[in-house]
């Protein structure tokens, strides 16, 4: 199955990152108001973000080659680990930049103009957003789920700047303002915690997901006879890609044909559960000797 190119989200992104970054300065630039600026600090991080993520995406679709056999595909990790340092970075920006309005508020002017500007910004990093999670889970992609979700962490940025003025206007408070600034920035922390705590795990080769796994195990199940076994069921995931091996237990008695043709069953049945690219490995032993249960690897059946 060929795999889809994920390019074209890519330059989504960016779009949305340009338009946002405009309107966004802009309406800080009416209204003075600091959580505005923060707003607009966090697109900014978003389009470097989004540039990144492309790159990223050419080099994981080269195909293999001598130095890299098994292709190019963890640089999505790099792209969700930049990300998740940079939201981190836009985060702390806020903050810093917040702080100093505690102890000196400032008016905000043009309320009404500037926050229709911003909400119609929040309107196209949802949208974005919104793609990006989608296919996200299509392409069962961490470097889309990173950067969709660095997109939503701009919405609710958005969502409390544009609560924040509100307030502001309503109240009197200037305060306010830096405040709410600060608490969606902490937020923005933790979303970035979690995108590098993930790209962490999966650069370390992390196993499938549980439920995919359980596809596997479920099916390889069904097969098992008193002559008929598995063991040694590994799993790992880079980027898109997954890597499955087995060993498969079968009569003693069975010629190379019949073994391999039982082998090419299994392979071609588990990598049609998943879409994208799958490699699945088995190695054929004989199920009477004792010998063939002492492999080293993980058993799934203890």
């Amino acid at each position: 199955m060929k795999k889809q190119s994920l390019k074209k989200f890519a330059y989504l992104s960016i779009v949305a990152a340009v338009l946002t970054i405009g309107l966004k300065f802009y309406a800080y630039y009416i209204t003075g108001s600091m959580g505005l600026l923060s707003d607009a600090l966090e697109s900014c991080v978003n389009l470097i973000a989004a540039l990144v993520a492309l790159l990223m995406i050419y080099i994981s679709e080269m195909p293999a080659d001598k130095k890299h056999e098994f292709g190019h595909t963890k640089a999505e990790y790099f792209s969700s680990a930049i990300e998740g340092g940079l939201i981190l970075v836009a985060a702390f920006s806020i903050i810093w930049s917040a702080v100093p309005r505690l102890f000196n508020p400032h008016p905000i002017e043009n309320v009404s103009l500037g926050l229709a500007i911003s909400l119609s910004a929040s309107l196209i990093n949802l949208g974005a957003a919104t793609v990006l999670l989608k296919n996200a889970k299509k392409h069962n992609s961490l470097l889309l789920e990173a950067d969709g979700k660095h997109l939503m962490t701009d919405v609710w940025t958005s969502v409390g700047v544009i609560a924040a003025v509100l307030l502001v206007r309503l109240t009197e408070w200037l305060i306010l303002d830096p405040i709410i600034a600060i608490f969606v920035a902490l937020n923005i922390i933790w979303t970035g915690f979690q995108l590098l705590r993930r790209s962490a795990n999966a650069l370390m080769d992390a196993a499938i997901p549980e439920e995919e796994l359980k596809l596997i195990t479920d099916y390889l199940n069904d097969l098992k006879t008193d002559k008929i076994d598995y063991h040694s069921l590994m799993t790992r995931q880079a980027g898109t890609r997954k890597f499955i091996s087995l060993h498969v237990l079968v009569p003693g008695d069975w010629n190379v044909k019949q073994g391999h043709d039982f082998a090419e069953e299994i392979e071609i049945t588990i990598e049609n559960m998943f879409s994208g690219s799958v490699t699945v490995t088995s190695h054929i032993e004989p199920i009477e000797d004792p010998l063939s249960m002492q492999d080293i690897g993980i058993d799934r059946k203890q």
